[in-house]
């Protein structure tokens, strides 16, 4: 029998991936908005293709901010693009 691997829809493009191919974005309490690489910290979390091109769909058509259900200030996106380029696995 395989083993059922769960999927997650990127808020970028919309396409649905397996949570390994797949980055998690958290929102952790006190609205810190931050990549949870290990994808074990404790909060809200939403899932992001793991290319630039998805992180900047999702930063035009507000993905994050539906997820997270509050408005995302531009540097919260910076951050992201800035710790998306350092760590990078693409």
């Amino acid at each position: 029998m395989t083993k059922k691997l769960p999927l997650r829809q990127c808020v970028g493009c919309g396409e649905m991936k397996t949570k390994k191919e797949m980055m998690r974005v958290l929102k952790a309490e006190g609205e810190e908005i931050c990549l949870d690489l290990t994808g074990k910290k404790n909060g809200r979390g939403a899932y992001l293709c793991k290319s630039m091109t998805c992180l900047q769909k999702a930063r035009k058509n507000k993905g994050l901010e539906r997820s997270f259900k509050m408005s995302i200030p531009a540097e919260v996106y910076d951050a992201l693009e800035k710790e998306f380029a350092d760590g990078n696995t693409e």
